[in-house]
């Protein structure tokens, strides 16, 4: 067996690729290799047709070294995200990764097979799952999804070995989470001939749903439920019924419980909410009904403002005639009220954790400004279309997207990891894939990636503006995420009664311990009572598992670079086992206290760390849901980086269409519906007397010019 030296390139934080040559015994400090955002980049043995596989490596440099898992620190090498180069000889295959016997033994027992395979097989830290204590714990299980000859998703069709041949189309759209589907879909309306390429073995991103903690339940991976998409301007007028979707409803939209036993409780009925509020504190169902009426008022002008590209100049002038100039005034302090402030203005009593609640979908403490807004915002829809969710799993709402796009001429591949976008003359003209495959595009690429991923890795610093480096390396992703998916024999025994009819659960028993909670996170310390987010998906959609179970999932948020615990289990942030299963402990713990009994429900559990679902999911930065904070200094002509908050970059034919974008995270499609727009204005005469010009001056901006 070939002993490897390996060679590394480091994405250090300020966003330069630097190389970084090292033998084999040459230590490699775990608190920086552990970060998701290091790509390394090894060769070992003589390296014959390339293919690459994303794993998680484990190097020692004697046989007496123990073997770690990524970001424990306790070994010398710890290599969190890789990607192998892999020769045609069998041994040097195994060798690679397995230095030693004691190694190589290891990897046989967990790692399959990786020949026939093709590019693309994640194999990375698995969520865990609960055992009997007396079963033998690994220390580390790759997560092998195997890539399928044809896609799970009906309609959607892969290429398991990444052969396909090279293909000139109009657009290549680069991911297939929910942004990337809608513009593919939208460019294809336009007649224009569409290839999405996603790195995955399944396509949907964040968006979808598989049997993974017990056969008879479904649980989504990731989001669940959808009040944004079935609001959303962008995904209504796809028509997605028309191709399967079917949207569900629990027979309570949202309950916020109490540890005493009361309520806070949202309906599709305005009036039923108001009186649940009532019973909390007289007078609060007036409060909430005025705050329905404001919602009445500048609504569907309001969401259409948020989903348009920005300046939205025809829903912005639509919006100001319905406000006048004294109540646009007044909306515009409504609009950046913290939610504490606005609790506070607004109620005597619980009613208002309704929006606190829902504020906290995103990364924003009740003290933030906007956090008002945003929880509002949610709140209000709730009213409007209810929390729906797609018949099925999260899922069949990819399925549908992608079933409309094939059957309007679309093109879908999985397995095919774009690792560069072509460029000739400051415009991009093609991607290539992490198997040497080139695909050209005539028109336009757009790009369903975090920015942090375009600028500086899809397209080098060189073919880009001198200021945006440091732009990006300021570039804040929002708080990291922790799930938990459980399968249990009966509903969750709510000591509230109505929180048991509802499909979403907020967990947090008062504004205080929410404003503790993200004080905590800001602090970097993992949060001793965490506010839970709970999906009741059998609740919602009786298909989900069999009848007198319930598939429910939970999930809170932690620091993205964790300093100390504010919990008593000396969490880390190193995210091994012991801490995987101590924070899915804390988090059944919590829902306890609201539900005795609830740990007696238990079938099967799954934890998701920060870490499993970054590698499950690149675009999830150690699960930042949100492509980016939510928070005001990261929004509009700031997002992702201070500019025009538009899709435009400063590369011709170059699209950036993910959450990174304006007007950020949410299943609503805006920010793929923005970037094809743009790509199809680009591409159209009068279309390019803005376009031009446009792109002229960002590229200033970035220049610092």
């Amino acid at each position: 067996m070939v002993r490897p030296q390996w060679a590394a390139q480091r994405m250090l934080d300020d966003g330069h690729q630097r190389p970084v040559t090292h033998g084999v015994d040459a230590e490699v400090d775990p608190r920086t290799a552990e970060r998701a955002a290091d790509r390394l980049q090894l060769q070992f043995g003589a390296v014959l047709e390339p293919h690459y596989f994303r794993f998680v490596i484990l190097l020692r440099r004697s046989p007496a070294d123990p073997i770690v898992q990524p970001g424990s620190g306790g070994g010398p090498v710890v290599v969190y995200r890789a990607n192998l180069a892999r020769t045609d000889d069998p041994t040097c295959v195994a060798g690679a990764v397995a230095q030693y016997p004691e190694d190589r033994g290891w990897f046989e027992r967990h790692v399959p097979s990786v020949h026939g395979h093709g590019d693309g097989i994640p194999l990375a830290q698995q969520p865990t799952q609960r055992a009997p204590p007396d079963t033998p714990q690994v220390p580390l299980t790759p997560l092998s999804i195997p890539c399928p000859s044809t896609n799970s998703l009906r309609g959607v069709t892969g290429n398991a070995a990444g052969t396909a041949g090279s293909v000139d189309v109009d657009a290549i759209v680069i991911g297939s989470g929910p942004n990337g589907l809608v513009a593919a879909n939208l460019l294809v309306d336009a007649g224009w001939s569409v290839l999405v390429l996603e790195s995955q073995p399944e396509p949907g991103g964040a968006v979808r749903s598989g049997r993974y903690v017990d056969p008879e339940f479904v649980s989504d991976h990731c989001s669940a439920f959808y009040p944004l998409a079935a609001a959303s301007p962008v995904i209504k007028q796809l028509e997605l019924e028309k191709h399967g979707l079917r949207w569900l409803h629990a027979p309570t939209v949202l309950a916020h419980p109490f540890s005493d036993g009361r309520c806070a409780t949202l309906f599709r009925d305005v009036d039923a909410t108001a009186a649940a509020a009532d019973a909390l504190a007289a007078g609060d169902g007036d409060a909430w009904r005025r705050l329905h009426a404001v919602w009445q008022q500048v609504n569907p002008a309001l969401l259409k403002a948020i989903v348009t590209p920005f300046p939205p100049i025809k829903a912005g002038l639509r919006l100001g005639a319905n406000l006048r100039l004294a109540g646009g005034l007044r909306f515009a302090r409504f609009a950046m009220l913290p939610v504490r402030r606005l609790a506070e203005e607004e109620f005597r009593g619980d009613a208002a954790m309704l929006l606190a609640g829902n504020s906290l979908h995103a990364d924003l403490s009740p003290q933030e400004p906007l956090s008002g807004m945003y929880g509002w915002i949610l709140a209000m829809l709730g009213h409007s279309v209810g929390f729906p969710v797609p018949a099925g799993g999260a899922g069949e709402l990819s399925g549908a997207m992608i079933r409309r796009l094939e059957a309007a001429g679309g093109q879908l591949i999985c397995n095919k990891r774009v690792t560069e976008v072509l460029i000739r003359e400051n415009r991009a003209v093609g991607v290539r894939t992490s198997d040497g495959e080139e695909f050209s595009a005539a028109k336009a690429i757009l790009a369903d990636v975090p920015a942090t991923s375009l600028y500086g890795n899809l397209v080098r610093w060189s073919d880009l503006p001198t200021r945006l480096s440091d732009d990006i390396r300021r570039f804040q992703w929002d708080w990291a995420t922790f799930k938990v998916d459980w399968a249990l024999s009966k509903p969750v025994p709510w000591t509230a009664e109505a929180a048991r009819s509802a499909g979403t659960v907020h967990v947090g028993d008062s504004m205080d311990d929410l404003t503790r909670y993200s004080a905590q996170i800001a602090m970097g310390e993992v949060p001793s009572k965490p506010f839970l987010l709970v999906g009741q998906m059998t609740t919602a959609d009786p298909s989900r598992s069999p009848a007198g179970t319930e598939s429910l999932w939970a999930y809170t948020h932690v620091p993205q670079r964790v300093r100390s615990d504010a919990g008593p289990d000396n969490i880390t942030g190193s995210w091994d086992d012991g801490e995987t299963q101590a924070m899915a402990d804390r988090i059944e713990a919590h829902i306890e206290t609201f539900a005795p009994g609830f740990r007696d429900c238990i079938k099967a559990r799954v934890a998701h760390s920060p870490f499993a679902m970054d590698a499950e999911n690149a675009s999830l930065e150690r699960g930042a849901l949100g492509g980016g904070t939510a928070a005001l200094h990261q929004q509009l002509f700031f997002r992702p980086t201070p500019g025009l908050a538009r899709a435009e970059t400063p590369i011709a034919g170059l699209f950036l269409a993910s959450a990174s974008a304006h007007p950020g995270g949410g299943v609503h499609g805006a920010c793929g519906s923005n970037a094809a727009r743009a790509a199809l204005a680009d591409n159209n005469p009068v279309g390019r007397l803005v376009a031009v010009p446009a792109r002229a001056l960002l590229r200033r901006v970035m220049q610092g010019g």
